[in-house]
C-alpha cells in the first residue's frame, strides 16, 4: 500500500528517516558544541579580567554583542563593559550602530534600569489623590530640589491623577533630616507640602526611617541620579521638571 500510495519501494522511505534521525542528532550535537564554547569563553574572560583586574567588580553577565569578537560584560547589576574573546582589553563607552544610528549601550542600560510601576515598593511612599484617581504617577523627589517645588506646582493642578511620592534625600545632609521629619509627620503629605508650597520647615519628629534607605538604594539601582524623576504607569521614566501640560500629555499617554 505505501509503495502505490507514495510510488516509491518502502526502503527509500527507511532512508529518509535514518537521514532525518542522523540529521537530528548532528544538529543537537551542534548545538552542544556550541554551548560548550560559549560557557568556555565566558570562563575565559572571567578569568583572564579577573586576574588582570581585581579592582574590577564582580561580573553578572558575559553576553555577546553584534560586534564579532567583542562581549559585553555586566558589572554592579547595571554598568557596561566590553572586551574582545581573552580577556586582554577593556572598553568604556558607547557601542553605537551607526547604520541604524542607535546607541546600543544606552539601550541596554535603560532596558536593565526600568522600573515596572507595579514593582514599585508603594509602602515606602506617601500617596495622594487627586479626583477620581485612575491616573498614576511615583515621583522620585528631594525636598531640597527647587526643580521639585516647581514640578509641585504644576502637578498640584492635575487632576484625576494618584501621586506616590518617594522621599529621595540626594543633595545634602539636610534633604536628609527634612525628609526623615516628613516620613515621620503625623500627615505626610501636608508635611511635604507646607514645605513645598509655603518654605514651611518640618517639624521635628523620629520614626522608623528604613524606608528611606530602601529608596536611596532603588534609586541608585536604577540609577536615579536626579529629582524629580517621574515614573508612569505604563513604565516610562522622565526625568526632570515638566509642566502641567507635559505632565497631562504623558499621564494620557500612560494610559491608552
Amino acid at each position: 500500500m505505501v509503495e502505490e500510495l507514495a510510488g516509491a519501494p518502502r526502503h527509500e522511505f527507511l532512508k529518509v528517516d535514518v537521514m532525518m534521525n542522523l540529521t537530528k542528532h548532528l544538529l543537537a550535537g551542534l548545538l552542544a558544541l556550541l554551548a560548550l564554547g560559549v560557557h568556555a569563553q565566558e570562563a575565559t574572560i572571567r578569568k583572564n579580567l579577573g586576574e588582570r583586574l581585581p579592582q574590577l567588580p564582580k561580573i553578572d553577565e558575559v553576553s555577546k554583542t553584534p560586534l564579532p569578537g567583542i562581549y559585553e560584560i555586566r558589572v554592579n547589576d547595571n554598568d557596561i563593559y566590553y572586551t574582545d574573546a581573552e580577556g586582554n582589553y577593556l572598553i568604556q563607552g558607547s557601542l553605537i550602530d551607526v547604520r541604524q544610528r542607535r546607541n546600543l549601550t544606552e539601550e541596554r542600560v535603560e532596558q536593565l534600569t526600568a522600573i515596572e510601576f507595579k514593582d514599585l515598593p508603594l509602602k515606602d511612599a506617601f500617596t495622594v489623590v487627586r479626583g477620581n484617581g485612575k491616573r498614576k504617577v511615583a515621583v522620585f523627589a528631594d525636598p531640597n530640589c527647587g526643580y521639585c517645588k516647581r514640578f509641585e506646582r504644576d502637578l498640584a493642578k492635575v487632576d484625576n491623577v494618584t501621586v506616590h511620592t518617594f522621599l529621595y534625600p540626594i543633595l545634602s545632609p539636610d534633604s536628609a533630616e527634612k525628609s526623615k521629619n516628613i516620613w515621620c509627620a503625623k500627615d505626610k503629605n501636608k508635611s511635604w507640602q507646607d514645605w513645598m508650597f509655603n518654605d514651611q520647615i518640618p517639624a521635628v519628629a523620629s520614626c522608623d526611617t528604613t524606608a528611606l534607605t530602601r529608596n536611596l538604594t532603588l534609586g541608585r539601582k536604577h540609577k536615579i541620579t536626579g529629582t524629580p524623576t517621574m515614573i508612569f504607569a505604563d513604565g516610562s521614566r522622565v526625568p526632570g521638571a515638566l509642566s502641567t501640560q507635559q505632565i497631562e500629555k504623558q499621564l494620557t499617554s500612560a494610559t491608552r
